[in-house]
Order: structure tokens, then C-alpha cells, then sequence
């Protein structure tokens, strides 16, 4: 599973990566975000494309992600610069339809590898004419975007409800690689992070964006509250267990997602 922090600090990118996180993810998408998520507590980035260069000269071993604004008049001038500093790869949100990603694909031209994301209810619906287009490296299905055009309480309900499912089969069809949601530290969440894990595997997941649980922060004294290197540590040793499961243990996981999300709804 190819983990991925959001971070923009070169001094926690490169800890991240002694760390065995496997990609950097730089999030520059800011353009219609805080009227989209209005009301929730989600996060919206203040780096800039003069952000990028910093990351790439400290990163030797893990990968760089930068995650662009949507279609827009700008967004050639945008990707040329992503480019020049040298991200590996380059992630598209709110994506439409097929057309948005071919102007995409266009636009990177083969300098990084492209990843859109699906987490609009018109992508999910135009899934098949999206991965019809050539030269699509991986996809990342957005689930908070995505439950919120849905109109669903919470953002796990896209996975519990089957719509991950369905999406994973047709971009498994094709060979693309792909990704979905967030994930906390092992042994926390209302939803625990290990069962999200195991949904990843049972799905066929290969990556995954780790939480604002684990952001730099440091205490009073200067301290860091943090020890990426142990939290890093049990999500390799969750995987090792999950790498031994029977597809009965990934079905009996499935149905406690199930019944812990309907619990969360239930709450309100």
C-alpha cells in the first residue's frame, strides 16, 4: 500500500520519507473548495506552485505528489510549473467527465504521471467513458467530495453502501491502478482505521491518503506529538496480518463497516 502524506514543510517531507511514507502530497487546490465544503471541517491548502521545488530537492526516495486546481483558464500555466519543479505525479480533482480528463492528459503531455480523481456523483455515473481515455497512470476516488454531492451524512457511507465496489471493479477491468478516502492512525477513528485498511486489500487498493492525525504538531514545549516512525510501523504490521486473511475475515470486516457507519449515521 503506497502511503501518502499531505505535508508542504521540506524538514517533515523528508522525516516522512526516512519514515517509509511513500508519497508526498503537496495539495495546491484551492479554487471553489471553501463554497464546496462550507460548514465541515476540511482543510484548505495555503501552498502555492513555489512549494513544489522545495519538497523535490529534499525527496530521494519517495515519490511527489501534487495535487493541481480543477479545470480552469489557468491550469495549463499551473501544470507547466508542477512539471518544471519536478513532481512525479500530478492529481486532478473534480473531474466531470472524459473531456476534462483528456484535456488533462494533454496538458501533463507525459512529464509526470496523471491521476484523476473521481468524487463527483457525474464522474462516478460516467466512470466507463472516463477510463476509456488513454494515458491515465492511476485514479483516486474521492470520497468526501464525492458523499457530499451525494447529499450523505457521512463520507464512508460511498464505501459502505457499495459505490466504492462498484467503482473499483471497472477500474480493476482496466488495469489501472487506484486509490480512495483517508485513513487514521491504526486502533483510532469512529470508524477504526484497521477496518478501513482491510476494506483497501479486500478491494484492491494500492493507495491511500493518511489523515490530519498525522500532521507536525508539536506540544508547549517544542516537542513533537507525533512518532511517525511507530505509527508508520503499525500500519506495515496491519498489513502483514491482512496479507494472511481468508476472503471470509474481508467479508465478516465488510459487514462491520457496514454496521459501524450505519451506527455513525444513525447518531447523526
Amino acid at each position: 500500500m503506497k502511503l501518502m502524506l499531505l505535508t508542504g514543510d521540506p524538514v517533515f517531507a523528508k522525516k516522512a520519507e526516512e519514515c517509509g511514507v511513500d508519497r508526498i502530497f503537496l495539495d495546491l487546490e484551492y479554487i471553489n473548495k471553501a463554497d464546496r465544503q462550507k460548514g465541515r471541517n476540511t482543510f484548505i491548502t495555503q501552498n502555492t506552485v513555489d512549494d513544489v521545488l522545495p519538497l523535490r530537492k529534499v525527496l530521494k526516495k519517495s515519490e511527489l505528489l501534487v495535487r493541481v486546481n480543477p479545470i480552469n483558464p489557468l491550469l495549463k500555466s499551473e501544470i507547466d510549473a508542477v512539471c518544471d519543479a519536478g513532481a512525479d505525479l500530478i492529481m486532478l480533482p473534480m473531474v466531470y467527465d472524459a473531456e476534462d480528463v483528456k484535456t488533462f492528459v494533454n496538458l501533463v503531455n507525459g512529464r509526470a504521471k496523471t491521476v484523476p480523481m473521481i468524487e463527483t456523483t457525474q464522474a462516478m455515473s460516467r466512470i466507463d467513458d472516463i477510463l476509456a481515455v488513454d494515458g491515465v497512470d492511476e485514479l483516486y476516488i474521492g470520497l468526501n467530495d464525492l458523499h457530499i454531492g451525494l447529499g450523505l451524512t457521512f463520507m464512508f457511507e460511498v464505501l459502505s453502501g457499495g459505490l466504492v465496489d462498484y467503482m473499483a471493479e471497472k477500474i480493476k477491468a482496466k488495469g489501472i491502478p487506484f486509490g480512495f478516502g483517508g485513513m487514521g492512525k491504526i486502533g483510532e477513528g469512529i470508524l477504526p482505521a484497521d477496518r478501513i485498511l482491510a476494506e483497501h486489500y479486500r478491494l484492491g487498493s494500492s493507495s491511500v491518503i493518511l489523515s490530519r492525525t498525522f500532521r507536525n504538531e508539536v506540544d508547549a514545549d517544542g516537542k513533537p506529538q507525533l512518532d511517525l516512525a511507530k505509527e508508520i510501523a503499525k500500519i506495515r504490521a496491519e498489513e502483514e496480518k491482512l496479507s494472511k486473511w481468508t476472503n471470509e475475515q474481508f467479508i465478516e470486516n465488510k459487514l462491520a463497516v457496514k454496521k459501524t457507519v450505519k451506527q455513525i449515521v444513525d447518531r447523526g
